[in-house]
């Protein structure tokens, strides 16, 4: 049954009888009332219809490919859709195989990871430009879990050993290092992905909005520095376990300063010559980015030339400097995660989802607005969550959007995300035939390759001295969570920027201050008198503004400054009339202090003979709750003992209801209610009530 509505506006006139200027009114629009339970059986059967329409738009916003592939130009698409493609899997060869590395995984299952992400993103994903892949931010948090994980294990070095009693669920094969790391990092990831489904299931897309650009901007840097030190022991060659616990960055640093006298030669000088020739190059690409049709493979030819130098040299036989290893062709049968696994890591989980999705979140809506169409944040919940769920089978790790390889892909002719689909058939191409030949790049290289590509992120700190003086509230919340993620712990830093975006936000609405506001000229303006010049005031009334919703956080703050900007202390001024009364009757000569009370109590109108009204502009108060209705009746009854009005305008619809739910009209006490939609309604009124000593009409 549909609500219906009946809107008019009326003019009123002004009260002969009363001689009150009544201000201009809007009628309210009369809504027909519909239980609760008609609007909830509407919803659960609109969810819950089963036609043939229904079914079919289900089936295409579940499956976005089936929407716009019809739909797709290929004479106009298709070359730079497989040009972009192309690239792409060119970049993700090294930096899948490099990955693998910081995930604390072998290399193949860097290249298994980025496969099956893009087929899977380029059927559910909405985004058409983004790429989801590894991202550097997630290995670490799941190379971090593996590592803890294979030490509570009993795994406590690199070399693959064998431990009995851990066991393949889907072989019942005893696993070794390499078989056992994987089972943790697809469970990881397979949980991950149940959470972003569940999330997308409950429509909570929309907490992606709780995490702002510095809060994600300054994670991602501090996130970066413990990458950083973790891959230096593959630059000096070292063979050191990894850190756990927080402070880790710190405790690694020491181990490595320790252990440098066993520095490799051999990686140390690798390590620098692909430093000097990667850095320069990236530079390259960059500043002549506009003038390059595609950037140019640096990592690829640096991987190629390093695996070459390597094999002939035979670095690993005669240096002992270690390699990638072997890396098998084709595909592995798919098994099931280790179920007793998830309970220890739930909570690891959790954070990469939250992660994973925000990422991807902001990278789709930021190319999607940047190209002029439209995302869905559920449907990417889903993609997202799929792109972990069902590769997690596959002996996959998270992934998610990544920045670096996105703005290939777009930079390069991408168009939709059949892109996803060659760069998948490129991989192929590697995992069937190519990945073995890698067997001889060095670690090292690959730990080169991890740290350039940081650079965006390293970078950040240059740009503080800016960030301050765009914002300074932002800036601390970078610097927060920055320095939490890096020196703390990196799952801690996530929480600690949510929780100090939370305080800031909560902070400013309890550093909102009362201000004078004054008109300019005849206009209906009115600003605080402290900020412009030339504004005047208003015979006989006096105007504020508080900035800031009123609850039970800023309530009392919100009666000070009131109190303060208005020149007098209700409260402080009955607590002197108490105590003059208590003496005249506890005294003799009660006439006198009865006389000497009452010049007291006229403090107020001495000082400001011709004040008789109060005029609240409500406009930036969001909202009330209950401690705020309850604040405003405060405030209205301790000025009515004083003599002076006070009158609320320009109230938005809900702080209107709140006031009528919280009982701040009363009929029993004869207050009315008339809604001033401008300030300037409200002063004519409050002029023309002339009321010093009356009582307090209850007005907004």
């Amino acid at each position: 049954m549909p609500v219906e509505e009946v809107c008019d506006s009326v003019s009123a006139e002004d009260d002969a009888n009363t001689g009150l200027d009544v201000p201009f009114l809007l009628e309210e629009c009369v809504k027909e009332k519909v239980p609760w339970k008609e609007v909830l059986k509407r919803k659960v059967g609109k969810k819950c219809s089963f036609s043939h329409a229904r079914v079919k738009a289900l089936l295409v916003d579940s499956i976005p490919i089936i929407k716009w592939l019809p739909r797709y130009h290929f004479k106009d698409w298709i070359i730079g859709d497989a040009m972009s493609g192309l690239i792409v899997a060119i970049l993700l060869v090294p930096q899948s195989i490099a990955y693998s590395l910081l995930a604390e995984q072998d290399p193949i299952y860097g290249l298994y990871t980025s496969f099956f992400a893009s087929i899977i993103y380029a059927l559910l994903g909405t985004s058409r430009h983004i790429s989801v892949g590894m991202f550097g931010v997630l290995c670490l948090l799941v190379g971090q879990v593996v590592d803890r994980e294979l030490t509570l294990a009993g795994y406590t070095s690199d070399t693959n050993q064998t431990i009995m009693g851990n066991l393949d669920n889907s072989t019942g094969l005893i696993c070794d290092r390499s078989c056992y790391a994987i089972m943790v990092g697809a469970t990881l990831t397979f949980t991950a992905g149940v959470y972003q489904v569940l999330m997308g299931l409950l429509q909570v897309g929309f907490v992606s909005v709780f995490l702002s650009d510095s809060l994600l901007s300054g994670f991602a840097t501090g996130a970066s520095l413990t990458i950083l030190t973790s891959q230096m022991k593959y630059f000096l060659g070292l063979h050191l376990p990894r850190v756990q616990g927080w402070g880790s960055l710190i405790k690694t640093w020491i181990c490595l300063l320790k252990n440098l006298g066993h520095t490799n030669i051999c990686d140390l000088i690798t390590s620098v010559i692909c430093l000097l020739v990667l850095v320069p190059t990236k530079e390259l690409n960059n500043r002549f980015k506009a003038k390059l049709k595609a950037p140019i493979p640096f990592e690829l030819f640096v991987v190629i030339a390093a695996t070459l130098a390597s094999h002939f040299g035979k670095f690993k036989e005669t240096y002992d400097s270690a390699v990638a290893g072997n890396i098998p062709t084709g595909f592995m049968p798919p098994q099931l995660p280790n179920w007793s696994l998830i309970p220890n890591i739930a909570v690891d989980a959790f954070s990469i989802a939250i992660v994973g999705f925000a990422i991807t979140v902001s990278l789709s809506e930021m190319f999607a607005k940047k190209h002029g169409y439209m995302v869905d944040p559920n449907q990417e919940m889903y993609a997202i969550g799929f792109c972990n769920i069902i590769p997690s089978f596959f002996r996959c790790f998270t992934t998610s959007a990544a920045l670096t390889k996105t703005l290939v892909k777009e930079s390069t002719g991408c168009q939709t995300q059949v892109s996803g689909l060659v760069t998948a058939l490129v991989l192929l191409l590697v995992l069937l035939v190519i990945a073995p030949l890698f067997y001889s790049l060095q670690k090292c290289v690959l730990a080169v390759i991890i740290v350039v590509n940081l650079r965006g992120a390293l970078q950040k700190f240059v740009d503080i001295p800016k960030m301050w003086r765009a914002n300074r509230v932002d800036t601390i919340i970078w610097l927060v969570t920055m320095s939490t993620s890096a020196l703390v712990n990196t799952e801690l830093g996530l929480l600690v920027g949510v929780l100090v975006s939370a305080f800031c936000v909560l902070g400013r609405t309890q550093s909102a201050q009362v201000h004078q506001l004054g008109q300019a000229g005849d206009r209906e303006i009115f600003e605080d008198i402290g900020f412009y010049k030339g504004l005047q005031t208003q015979p006989g009334v006096a105007v504020f503004r508080y900035e800031a919703p009123i609850y039970y956080a800023n309530q009392t703050l919100f009666k000070k400054s009131l109190y303060r900007s208005v020149g007098l202390d209700p409260l402080k001024e009955k607590a002197r009339r108490r105590k003059l009364e208590k003496q005249r009757n506890q005294k003799q000569g009660g006439e006198d202090l009865k006389q000497e009370m009452d010049v007291s109590t006229d403090v107020y109108l001495l000082q400001h003979t011709s004040l008789h009204a109060l005029v609240i502009d409500c406009s930036p108060v969001l909202f009330l709750d209950t401690a705020g209705v309850n604040a405003l009746k405060e405030v209205c009854k301790d000025y009515k003992e004083l003599g002076v009005d006070v009158f609320l305008a320009q109230c938005n619809i809900s702080v209107i209801d709140s006031l009528r739910r919280g009982g701040y009209y009363d009929p029993k006490k004869g207050t009315k209610e008339i809604k001033f939609h401008t300030v300037g309604d409200a002063i004519s009124y409050a002029q023309s009530s002339k009321s010093k000593n009356g009582d307090c009409d209850t007005v907004v």
